[in-house]
C-alpha cells in the first residue's frame, strides 16, 4: 500500500505456524517493498496419551499462541495489520451449542482409525469417495476419524453443534468467528472442491447425525 507521495507504508503481520512437533509466532514487516521476518516466540507441540486415545494439547497450543501475540503487543508495541494461523489439516474439535469444546482434537496418528477405511467403503464405495473429494486415501484423513467417532457411538458427536478443524478452532478462540478455511477443509476427504461444499449426503449415508454443522468455507 502506498501513501500519497508514492512511498510504501510499513505493515506488520503476525503468523502463527504450528507443526507436528513445534510452533512459532512470526512477525513479518512489509516496508519499502521488502518483507522482513522475525521469530517472536517458539514452543513445543507434544501430544497427550490418555486411556481413551492420543490427543493434541489444544489448550496449551492456544496459550502459547497468545504468549506470542503478547510479545508482539506488550513487549514490542507492534501495531498489527493482520494475523494468520496455519497448522496441519485433518484434525478437528467438536463444539457444543455454547461454543464450548466437548471433544478435544485427536492426534491424526491415534489408533482408532485402524481398519476404519475398509468399514467405511462398505457403506460408500472407495470410487465414490474419490470422485467427490479427489483426495489421496490415508487412514489419518478426517473422514475416517469422524467415522470412527460414529462407530464408537460417541455422545460428543450426538451433542455437537459444530465441527472446527485445528486452525479454525484456534481462530475461533481468538476472534469468536467460526469459519472453515478452504485449503484445510479440502484435506478432510469429506469436502467437495467442485461444489465448494462439504459432502453432506455422503456423511448422512455413513450414519452421521444432522449435527455437527460445518461453518461456511472461506477462500484463503
Amino acid at each position: 500500500m502506498n501513501d500519497l507521495a508514492g512511498n510504501y507504508l510499513a505493515r506488520n503481520y503476525l503468523a502463527v505456524d504450528i507443526g507436528a512437533e513445534s510452533g512459532r509466532v512470526m512477525h513479518g514487516n512489509l516496508a519499502d517493498g521488502r518483507l522482513r521476518l522475525e521469530e517472536l516466540h517458539r514452543f513445543a507441540n507434544q501430544p497427550v496419551q490418555l486411556p481413551g486415545g492420543l490427543y493434541w494439547d489444544s489448550f496449551r497450543l492456544f496459550h502459547e499462541m497468545v504468549e506470542g501475540l503478547t510479545v508482539a503487543g506488550r513487549e514490542r508495541k507492534l501495531r498489527v495489520d493482520g494475523i494468520g494461523i496455519d497448522t496441519w489439516g485433518l484434525d478437528f474439535g467438536l463444539l457444543g451449542a455454547d461454543g464450548g469444546l466437548i471433544d478435544c482434537p485427536r492426534h491424526y496418528r491415534d489408533a482408532r482409525t485402524n481398519g476404519v477405511m475398509e468399514l467405511l467403503f462398505r457403506a460408500v464405495p472407495r470410487e465414490e469417495v474419490f470422485e467427490q473429494t479427489g483426495i489421496q486415501f490415508m487412514q489419518i484423513n478426517s473422514l475416517y476419524h469422524l467415522y470412527a467417532t460414529r462407530l464408537q457411538n460417541s455422545c460428543a458427536l450426538e451433542c455437537a453443534k459444530r465441527l472446527l478443524f485445528m486452525p479454525d478452532l484456534l481462530n475461533f478462540w481468538l476472534t469468536g468467528v467460526e469459519r472453515a478455511e478452504v485449503t484445510i477443509a479440502s484435506t478432510s476427504q469429506f469436502y467437495n472442491p467442485q461444489e465448494r461444499a462439504f459432502c453432506g449426503a455422503m456423511l448422512e449415508r455413513l450414519g452421521m447425525p444432522r449435527r455437527p454443522c460445518f461453518p461456511v468455507p472461506s477462500s484463503p
